[in-house]
């Protein structure tokens, strides 16, 4: 009887084909039933005029990614177009003169327009261009994804990135991945450039003007107890991924039982997929603990009050670690920090992502063994290396408080000539900054 043998590196390779061709045919099919829709109805004839630069947003959690980058805009009196797929973006709320905010509808809507989008650069967050929904066309001259991540760009879906025409990195380190996946899909090299990290910007910005009381190391609510023997209070922040391999829903109550059986105030931050894609479990967890007095979760829209009074954080491959210990510079506990790459572009690297091996430098290992052992890794957690975290922040986020400025630079490289040749057509934009397209 023969056996087959198939290398760990030809089997990703075939599960990376695969899955990219069955989410390519079917968005394909998908895609040819809108642009059929869309030219029967007519509603591609608006795409005709030409925009020089265009900014597409999935919605408003996407706002301080490109808040630095609008502003930069209207502080140089420079048109911008900015789409939106959120009614209630805040960047209706602003008062710009120079800013053309439009909402364009969710899902297949959006999509739909932008495949007959006529722009000399698109500028967006979304991955899978050309993969997915979303297609190339000849009426766009450069497709631009910035990164709204200081992680690995592999963690990214299978091919996720492959088809843009440049990526905006926050630290030189992410060039290294990118490089190597399009040697081995035999790709067009893209425009790689480190502009820094955008909504870090702002969440620093925000951080030093938040109240002494909320930026204090301790949480006031709970205080200092640090006499003899006694034990000091802490304000743990719970702040998993989502996910099988998120820690809320791979432990559970085998890690929140014994953490909550501690003094210290627990905040527990969902990802917010987790309460679309796991609001089953979350409902458990919330009946589970109710009325408990040193708990209280947190699902406000931005993160940074809880980041910002958290004296520790416990997370698994989440790239919220980073955030936290970019900003506030604590202590990050791990827990099953090991992630499926499959599904990912991870799975066709020759090497440790850098996440994971940067983890492991600067956090703290939670085994499941140790879970019963909880308060004892948290009174030890300040032992943490400080440097190793401030040479991951520096490797990470470059041109700290400068992305605004480097990003419009980019664009405005990118659509020079149709800046200055188009620029008649879209003056008078300070009246419509509200617009809101007929879906």
């Amino acid at each position: 009887m023969t056996v087959l043998y198939i290398d760990p590196g030809t089997g990703s390779m075939l599960f990376s084909i695969l899955i990219g061709a069955s989410a390519t045919l079917y968005f394909f099919a998908r895609t040819f039933i809108i642009r059929l829709k869309v030219l029967f109805s007519g509603a591609a004839g608006g795409s005709k005029n030409y925009i020089p630069r265009v900014i597409y947003s999935e919605g408003g959690q996407y706002w301080n990614v490109f808040k630095p980058l609008v502003d930069e805009f209207e502080k140089r009196e420079i048109p911008l177009s900015f789409f939106t797929s959120a009614r209630d973006d805040p960047v209706f709320g602003e008062n710009y003169r120079f800013i053309h905010a439009e909402y364009i509808g969710e899902g297949n809507r959006a999509f739909a327009r932008l495949n007959f989008l006529n722009a000399g650069i698109l500028l967006m967050t979304t991955p899978g261009l050309d993969v997915y929904q979303m297609k190339r066309t000849k009426t766009v001259g450069h497709y631009c994804h910035v990164l709204h991540m200081t992680g690995d760009p592999a963690t990214y879906r299978l091919f996720n990135l492959d088809y843009f025409d440049s990526v905006l990195l926050t630290g030189q380190y992410q060039e290294e991945e990118i490089r190597e996946l399009e040697k081995k899909r035999n790709l067009t090299p893209k425009e790689l450039v480190v502009v820094g990290c955008s909504y870090l910007d702002v969440y620093a910005e925000k951080i030093r003007t938040l109240p002494e009381t909320i930026r204090h190391t301790r949480n006031p609510a709970t205080g200092l107890e640090q006499t003899g023997t006694r034990t000091q209070r802490l304000t743990v922040l719970v702040s998993p991924s989502w996910g099988a391999g998120g820690i809320l829903r791979r432990y559970g109550e085998a890690l929140l039982d014994p953490l909550l059986e501690t003094p210290h105030h627990i905040i527990i931050r969902p990802h917010p997929q987790s309460k679309k894609s796991e609001g089953t479990m979350l409902e458990r967890l919330t009946d589970r603990y109710r009325g408990r007095p040193n708990l209280e979760w947190d699902y406000e829209r931005e993160n940074i009050v809880s980041l910002a009074r958290a004296d520790i954080m416990i997370s698994d491959f989440s790239g919220v670690i980073f955030d936290f210990i970019f900003l506030c510079n604590k202590p990050v506990i791990y827990a099953g920090a090991s992630m499926d790459t499959r599904p990912y572009d991870a799975s066709d690297l020759d090497h440790e992502l850098w996440q994971t091996a940067t983890i492991r430098n600067i956090g703290i290992e939670l085994e499941e063994k140790d879970f019963t052992r909880i308060g004892e890794v948290l009174n030890a957690a300040s032992t943490s290396p400080e440097q190793a975290r401030i040479a991951a922040k520096n490797e990470a986020w470059q041109y700290r408080g400068e992305a605004g400025k480097r990003m419009a630079d980019f664009m405005l490289s990118k659509a020079a000539d149709g800046s200055r040749t188009h620029v008649s057509s879209l003056e008078g934009w300070g009246n419509s900054r509200y617009t809101t397209a007929a879906l």
